[in-house]
Formats: structure tokens, sequence, C-alpha cells
């Protein structure tokens, strides 16, 4: 990884070969960072926008400030009713230190933490009964406009994280076989502009930067093209003339740049008994 870790576990074992094996489990402390994913028990993930300082961070009126403040238009499409009546149940659980059973299935049984008796609860507590709070600006300091929903909620902290996700290149290896710059993090690849990416471009009108992408940064190849067959020749290096190799002759030779990929496509396509000819307009 190439950071400040910590060996946490060494394990020595052998092999069915008899060979000694040494496996370390390495671990790392990490602060969160804009980009790293987070989601509550309920599906609702999503990533860090910004973090901001203490201090511009909105209050209550007992002091308190959220430690994580979430978009509330992920309710509704998702639909995740459950993470409400945590927050009801967890806000009432801590302020009259009981355990809430917040199941969906314990109802007929009498086990289940109703929102009613939730909300009863919250009443008693001095909190609003829907759970909602009156917050003041951590910026301005004016209370804000609106009843902020507020409570604790179980967080967790996914393994998606920007510092094993980062990746960028300026040159790198190719594929062998198509000459292409190689795809993937992995790989040392570079970033590819794929068919939907291609079409954006298309859609803009953005011919130039189209043509440098899957080109000019990809895979750039000379052919030479006889105009009267219109099939692929060579380059003779002792004559420095390019010759057809169906005329026998190098006299209507053109010199075309073309993605090795098409060049690769066309050669392919004669291995099958297919002829592609190429007409160029201006030669």
């Amino acid at each position: 990884m190439g950071k400040s870790c910590v060996v946490d576990k060494v394990a020595l074992f052998s092999d069915r070969h008899n060979h000694l094996c040494v496996k370390s489990l390495i671990r790392h402390t990490r602060r969160p960072e804009v980009g790293d994913k987070f989601s509550s028990r309920h599906g609702q993930k999503g990533v860090c926008g910004t973090i901001v300082q203490q201090e511009d961070f909105p209050f209550s009126e007992r002091g308190i400030c959220p430690d994580l403040i979430m978009n509330p238009h992920g309710f509704p499409s998702r639909m995740t009713v459950g993470k409400m009546i945590e927050l009801l149940g967890g806000k009432a659980g801590v302020s009259c230190g009981r355990f809430h059973y917040g199941s969906a299935f314990g109802e007929p049984s009498g086990h289940a933490d109703k929102v009613e008796a939730i909300s009863e609860t919250l009443m008693r507590m001095g909190f609003s009964y829907d759970g909602k709070d009156f917050i003041y600006s951590g910026i301005t300091g004016c209370p804000l406009q609106a009843y902020i929903f507020m409570g604790p909620i179980y967080y967790q902290k996914l393994k998606h994280m920007v510092l094993d996700k980062m990746h960028a290149r300026g040159t790198g290896p190719r594929i062998s076989l198509t000459r292409q710059p190689t795809e993937g993090k992995a790989r040392n690849g570079g970033l590819r502009v794929g068919e939907m990416e291609r079409d954006c471009l298309i859609a803009y009108g953005a011919s130039m930067l189209l043509y440098e992408r899957l080109m000019i940064s990809s895979d750039p190849f000379e052919v030479q093209v006889c105009r009267v067959c219109g099939l692929l020749g060579y380059y003779n290096h002792k004559t420095k003339a390019g010759v057809c190799s169906s005329c026998k002759n190098g006299d209507n030779i053109s010199t075309l740049k073309l993605p090795y990929a098409c060049k690769l496509l066309i050669q392919e396509l004669q291995s099958m008994n297919i002829v592609p000819r190429l007409k160029l307009a201006e030669a």
C-alpha cells in the first residue's frame, strides 16, 4: 500500500508441499475523509460530502451537535421507515435508560415499542413527540427556520474508501494484442472512454476530442493503403516506399492513420476470407 501500517497478526503454517508460509494481517487506522462511504443499518448508504469544523456545526438548545447530517430526500423513494423508528427509539432509549425493541414483527406479541409509546416517552423527557429539535445555525448563530429531525442512529464505516480507490496515470502499460492502454487500477491502467462516453461526446459534437480520446491517446497506427484495390500494404524500409501486397507495386499507395484495433479487425476479417476495402476520398 505504501502507507504507514501496523502488522496486526502473523500466522506461521506450512502448505501441502511442506513449505513454510507466513501470513501477516496489516492494520491501518484511518480518519474519515471526503468521499468515504458510510451507511446506517437500513441500507441508507452514502458518501461523505464535506467535513465541517466543529464551531460551524449546527447545535440544539441543549448544546448537542449532530455528528452527521443526512439529506432527507433519501427517505421518500427508499422508504426506509425503520431508520426513522430507530431514531425515535434510540432517542427515547438514551433519555429513559432502557432498550427499545424496534422490530415490525413483535407487535402482536406486545414486545415491540410502538411509535405512540416512544412519542409519549419523548414528551415525558421534555423532547418533541416527533423527535424534531430546535436547531441553531453554527455559522450565523441564528435559529434555523425549520425543526430538524435529530437523534442517535447506529452508523457503519464501509470498506469503500477513497484511499483505496484513488487512481490516476499519465503513461503506462499497453495490451500487446490491440496496443491499447490497459484498464483498471490493478493493472495500472487508464480511465476508459467507453461506448456511452463516446455517445455523450457525439451528442456534444466534440468530434476532435472524440478523435483524440479514441485514437491519438489510445492506439494510433500508420498504414499503407492501395488506392486501386483498397487493401492494406506494407512499408519497405530498404526502398523507403509503400508496397501493395496484391497489386505488387507501390504506385498508388497512400499513408493513413488508423487505430491499431481497426487495422487488427481488417486483418482478422481477411483471415476469414472477408475482404474489407478502404475507399479513400482525399488521396
